[in-house]
This record gives structure tokens, sequence and C-alpha cells, in this order.
């Protein structure tokens, strides 16, 4: 039941805010003890909170789940960076995929780094001549204005391989056929099925369709769909049907097909794993006859790449706090403590090719950051990147735990100044955490 309530609440959030969490990883997961060090941090963040009420505005919410969904981002980039204690510079010893043609397909290596490598799995090509599509449903134009559905009450199943639901919708007198597809559209996304509907217009302008994706690709041997659409049996729902035409497959699913060392391979998704050591994601059909290496990069390319990461991660918190930055939402404090943190390194960082721009948003010169790394000081190179790394888990810890220490609001209440005499309200506690952010708070 409790799973069943999380999946909803999460389908809930995505439909709203349009959030991609993307897959786990496995620094999604911790220990008892760092759960046990967050909630501690967020019993005293709070007790040390004065007592505030939330400027009303539609994009609080949004903002502070940006702010979690960056600092989220920050902090397993991070943990990426800092296994078992190491150093950057460990990286050295990382191994980091690569493929010859990104455009076609990219690769990231999920091995162990203590795997062997042999002459077997150091590397693979592939050749790329069908990519995995989902299956498209695209109804029949309509004109916006137009007034051809009469009131009443109409059905219809749709269907997976699986499992079976009904809808219903309803078509008041004033409805336009706009209105109706609207209606239709809002109650399938809605739904939370694994489709995504949208209404798209002729080239004439005048009509509109609904056009139905599933977000799987893919179809098993005999299977004819992913998704079936069967008007109920009552003779309105039919000739409804008719009139909308999302019963017809405009674009089957088709599984991806790929010559992988030349043995032809078919896959569900374009997303695989190769050897259980590469996670391949095709991206484009190639060329005839050519083939892409998939392989690993040199050392100092991997230090480089880890390194652009942990900027670009970086670089998302910036690019929040600057669009938020004249909304009458943000409290300004964002910005401001980004400021403060990237001049806190820019002279660190510009000695190692890494420079603070104007807008607080870092940029690399790579040949500058290979010399520093390969013939440089390398040992000072490598103290300024773990102390800044080390520096912007810290930062992405105290956003996660008090994202509304960003938001505007109006101090009610100073908590004591002994803090022995405060006490945890877990009310408070649970908005930090869960975002419930009222609009009448």
């Amino acid at each position: 039941m409790a799973g069943n309530v999380m999946s909803v609440a999460y389908n809930q959030l995505n439909a709203l805010y349009g959030i991609s969490m993307g897959t786990s990883n496995k620094y999604d997961a911790h220990k008892r003890s760092e759960l046990r060090s967050t909630y501690y941090s967020i019993v005293k963040s709070n007790k040390e909170s004065p007592l505030y009420k939330i400027q009303a505005g539609a994009n609080v919410k949004r903002f502070a789940i940006d702010i979690k969904e960056q600092a989220h981002t920050i902090r397993n980039v991070v943990s990426s960076l800092s296994e078992n204690g190491e150093g950057m510079e460990s990286a050295f010893d990382k191994r980091i995929a690569a493929t010859d043609d990104p455009k076609v397909v990219t690769a990231e290596y999920v091995g162990e780094n203590d795997q062997p490598i042999t002459p077997e799995n150091a590397g693979f090509t592939l050749e790329v001549t069908q990519l995995a599509t989902p299956q498209i449903n695209t109804g029949h134009f309509l004109r916006r204005a137009g007034h051809d559905f009469k009131p009443g009450s109409y059905g219809f199943d749709l269907n997976t391989n699986s499992t079976s639901y009904e809808f219903q919708f309803n078509v008041n007198e004033d409805d336009t056929n706009e209105d109706v597809l609207n209606k239709l559209r809002k109650l399938i996304n809605n739904a939370n099925i694994g489709l995504q509907s949208e209404l798209v217009m002729d080239e004439h302008g005048t009509g509109k369709a609904l056009r139905i994706e599933s977000r799987q690709t893919g179809l098993d041997e005999g299977k004819e769909f992913l998704f079936e659409i069967v008007p109920h049996k009552d003779s309105a729902s039919k000739a409804a049907m008719n009139m909308l035409g999302i019963d017809n497959v405009s674009s089957p699913a088709e599984n991806s097909s790929f010559l992988l060392n030349g043995t032809h391979h078919a896959s569900y998704s374009n997303i695989f794993t190769v050897n259980n050591m590469f996670s391949v994601t095709l991206n484009g059909v190639s060329e005839p006859g050519q083939k892409v290496t998939v392989g690993f990069k040199p050392s100092e390319d991997a230090v480089i790449d880890n390194v652009e990461r942990l900027i670009s991660a970086y670089n998302g918190m910036v690019n929040t706090a600057n669009r938020y930055a004249n909304a009458r939402e943000s409290s300004g404090n964002l910005v401001k403590d980004i400021s403060e943190f990237a001049r806190h390194f820019t002279q660190d960082l510009s000695e190692i090719g890494i420079h603070v721009e104007s807008d607080s948003s870092l940029s690399i010169d790579r040949e500058a950051l290979t010399d520093a790394i390969s013939i440089g000081n390398t040992k000072h190179t490598f103290e300024v990147l773990n102390k800044f790394r080390d520096a912007l888990g810290r930062k992405a810890d105290q956003a996660s735990i008090d994202p509304m220490n960003y938001v505007s609001k109006v101090i009610v209440a100073y908590k004591h100044p002994n803090p022995n005499k405060n006490f945890a309200m877990p009310y408070i506690t649970s908005m930090y955490s869960g975002m419930m952010v009222d609009r009448f708070c």
C-alpha cells in the first residue's frame, strides 16, 4: 500500500512540475547512519529556524523543489567522486566509457573498477540499423471551433497487454471540438498509465487531432500493440470514436536492431547493458557500413570528464538561482550564497584552468586543466579540486535540508536565544522535507 501511495505521489509530482528524476543509482541508497544524520540535521535546522509565513506565489513550491533537485544532483556527483574517502586523483584509476560517434551511440561504464579487463570485454563495435520506437495513435483532424459531438456521455476502454482501463467523458452543449479533445488529453495524461497525449494542429491551422504516445518502446514477440483503444458498445460511443479516430495506430512500436561485433541483436529499448560493464544508449541510426567503437577513455580525459560533471552540477544550481533571481518567491539568498561560494574559490580555480564567470557559473579551459593534471603541480591541482568538491557537497546538503531558507518569507517570531528552550516542531519539518506549501499560509 505504501509503495502504491509513493508511486502515485511521484507521478503527480512529475505531472505537475515536469520533473524527471532519471534512473536511480547506487548513490540514491543510504545507510542507516546517513539517514539518521540527515534526520538530526533537519531537526537541528528546525529548532534554530524562526517562525515565519511564506509569501504566497504560484512558483514557491516549484522553486523549493528545483533547489532540492539540483542539490540532489550535486550530492550524487560528489558521492561518486568521494567513494571510500578517496580524492579526485583516484579518477586516474576509474574507468570511463567512450564512443567515437556520440550522435549514434553513447556509453557509460557500470562495472566495478577492479573488474578484470580482457580482450573480450575491453570494447566492442555497434552498427545501429533501427531505434526502438513507441506506439503512436493519431486521431482525425477536427475543426477547432466546430460542434461535431452531441451533448452526452461517452466511453472507451484502453487495453494494454496486461491491464484494461475504462475511460468516460462528458460533452456539454457549448463544448467545441477543441474543448472535447482537451478533455481527453487531460483525462489520459492524468491517468498516469504510461501514455502521453497532446493536441497536434494540421498544416492549415484550422484543425486539431489527439496524438497518444506510449512511454514504453519495443514490442514482445507475438504481440500486436502496446495499447489498444476500443469504444464502448453503445452507438453514441462508437460514433464518437469514429469521429475521433484515436483507435488508429499511426506508428506501431518497434524494437531496436543493431549489430554487436557483427552479430545481429534486438532490444525492446534504446538503452541496454553489454557484458555487465557498459550501459549503452542508442541515439541514432548508423550510416550503412559505419561501425561505432565503444571502449575506455585515457586517464587524463577520465579526470577531466569527472571535473566537468562536477562543474555541470554546480552550474545547474547557478541556473536555478538566476532563473528565480527576480521572482517574488525568491529571497535572493540563493544568488548571494552562490556568489560568495564562487568568490572564495576564484583564485585557486583559475590557477588550474577553471574560471568563474560574471554570473558565478564556472567554465573549463580543457587544455589548461590537462596541463595542471598531467605536467603541472598535480598535488596542488587535486588539493583545489578536492576542497571544491567537499565544500560544494556541504553546500548542497544545506540547501537540501532547508530549501525554504531561499524562499521569500516574513519573520513572525525568533526562537529563544537559549537553544535548550527550543523544541522541534514536526509539522514544520514535514514542510521542509515534503514541500507541502499551502497557498493560504
